[in-house]
């Protein structure tokens, strides 16, 4: 029979580091002292000795440096993985490359739906759209429907064109665009928005265990890159396979899931409010589109694009239909968070006037509204992010790919007030970043890197993007752990290192705080500490 209550668990004693804790009390130590998965003790080495005894396994640190675990405040977490065990058309640089790696994958599967690729045209020595005549001659019983990176719009052949029943009387989805020939009014292959469902509605679903292996994937890879919390776009089959591994004791990652604001309802009717879950896997969540994408030329702005006098980007049909609207007051009233995806100026306006009209409807209670991504923003609506108290989910690393071609998209003028990082932190907005892993690399080195430096892929900013908006190495943390851990109302719980707190830390290969922020970028993750357990070293 166990009478001590207070049996010591795991114990474990991180000394001899660098620890940057993101808590303003004590923001630096040297030692860590954790039992079982909760932080015991954060200080001095010498302090650190009265909690070391023969039974505590001791870390020497070698003087690294340590934050708490990184937290992604945007993934497709299965699509990721999915990703991974899939054909990668990123790394095409060229229409040649982008050509010769889809035949070799057809080659391969053969008569199989080839989904996923994420390629990016902006990447290639033609900086156009690709069309269907480019992979029909290598294809003609394969079904191919691959999405540029952004997963704003693909590229189906003509097999899966014929199999979703697409042809030049085809009339545009509300919310999407089926792009077709000026001369000849055929399909050129190239789907955006809300037309690519009429593919995926008809491409078979993954079998449990091609999901399985997909989620493991994801796995391996955040803990390797020193993620132990995410923030993901959460599908039904995506959270059977959450709970599944919960159950088993598999997870080597929280889960913060956000579902559909369509299943809104459902939700409601369960009960189901914000915070629900566990410590690993929580619910009560849900995120909407409101717009496209920069890339895709399809997110919502004032005005048009350039070059195209007739294109102010798209709204997605729930915001025109207003069911975006009727699923938020609902799901707000219900104490459900809503986060709504919003890229253009004008898409962010018109989802901050929504969020003041549910301000103004609903009952008080600390909702924390998201806008995810929140990427052009006009001045004055900075300001209003601040006094809704409306978190700017941003994913800095889009701003360095951007950056190489967005003034083809909206011009000079309006790249002033995109990225806004220092804005909404100098004017209070709770900042917080992430990936959108796939459509980014699932690295928050990488995102710091670009956060600070603003250096774009295409290394033509050496001083950096709208350099004015760069922002510290110690926000840049902040964003990608507390800010994270406040994001899903769960600051007292991770996202600092503390005594109490969860004992999730990563360790670092160099000083982030104090190196050239230059070379931020070659930072490698040395070890990942999950529920106080070493996972990835």
């Amino acid at each position: 029979m166990i009478t001590n209550m207070n049996l010591q668990v795991n114990k474990k004693a991180f000394i001899n580091g660098k620890i940057y804790t993101v808590d303003p009390d004590k923001p630096y130590a040297e030692a860590v002292v954790v039992n079982g998965n909760k932080i015991l003790f954060v200080g001095s080495n010498a302090e650190a000795k009265s909690y070391i005894d023969d039974n505590t396994e001791v870390i020497d640190l070698n003087g690294k440096l340590m934050l708490p675990g990184f937290i992604d405040n945007h993934v497709h977490f299965i699509s990721g993985g999915f990703q991974l065990l899939g054909i990668d058309l990123r790394i095409a640089k060229s229409t040649k490359e982008f050509k010769d790696i889809l035949r070799d994958y057809v080659s391969r599967n053969e008569g199989k739906w080839i989904t996923g690729g994420d390629w990016d045209h902006e990447a290639w020595e033609i900086k156009e759209l690709p069309h269907k005549e480019w992979i029909d001659d290598f294809s003609q019983n394969t079904p191919i429907f691959i999405s540029r990176f952004d997963g704003h719009m693909g590229l189906a052949n003509s097999y899966a064109l014929k199999l979703a029943g697409i042809n030049k009387d085809t009339p545009n989805p509300d919310g999407g665009l089926i792009v077709k020939d000026p001369k000849t009014g055929e399909p050129t292959g190239m789907l955006k928005d809300n037309a690519m469902s009429l593919v995926y509605s008809i491409v078979p679903a993954p079998s449990d265990e091609e999901y399985e292996k997909a989620f493991t994937a994801a796995l391996n890879e955040a803990k390797k890159n020193g993620f132990t919390s995410v923030q993901d776009i959460t599908y039904k089959n995506d959270l059977k396979v959450y709970q599944k591994f919960e159950r088993e004791n598999k997870l080597s990652c929280r889960i913060y899931t956000r579902l559909p604001i369509a299943d809104c309802d459902n939700l409601i009717r369960l009960g189901i409010q914000y915070g629900m879950g566990s410590e690993k896997l929580k619910l009560g969540s849900l995120k909407a589109f409101a717009d496209g994408s920069l890339g895709s030329s399809t997110a919502l702005f004032y005005e048009p694009y350039e070059g195209e006098p007739d294109n102010v980007g798209l709204a997605m049909d729930i915001v025109t239909d207003g069911s975006l609207k009727k699923w938020s007051l609902a799901a707000d009233e219900a104490k459900l968070q809503i986060c709504i995806h919003a890229i253009g100026d004008s898409s962010n306006a018109l989802m901050l006037n929504m969020f003041e009209d549910i301000v103004k409807t609903n009952p008080v209670w600390d909702r924390r509204f998201r806008i995810e991504h929140a990427q052009h923003i006009l001045p004055g609506d900075v300001d209003r992010f601040a006094k809704l108290n409306v978190i700017a989910s941003a994913q800095p690393y889009h701003a360095i790919d951007d950056g190489c071609w967005a003034i083809k998209r909206i011009g000079k003028d309006r790249l002033q007030f995109t990225y806004p990082f220092k804005s909404f932190l100098d004017k209070g907005v709770k900042l917080c970043f992430g990936s959108d892993w796939s459509v980014a690399p699932l690295n928050a080195i990488l995102g710091i890197y670009a956060a600070v430096t603003r250096r774009t892929r295409d290394n033509k900013n050496p001083d950096g993007w709208i350099p004015g908006q760069k922002i510290s190495v110690e926000d840049a943390i902040k964003c990608y752990t507390i800010n994270n851990a406040y994001a899903s109302f769960e600051e007292n719980i991770k996202g600092s290192i503390e005594i109490g707190k969860l004992a999730d830390f990563v360790v670092l290969s160099d000083d982030i705080l104090s190196i050239d922020p230059v070379k931020i970028k070659d930072v490698k993750v040395e070890m990942t500490v999950f529920d106080g357990e070493i996972i990835y070293k």
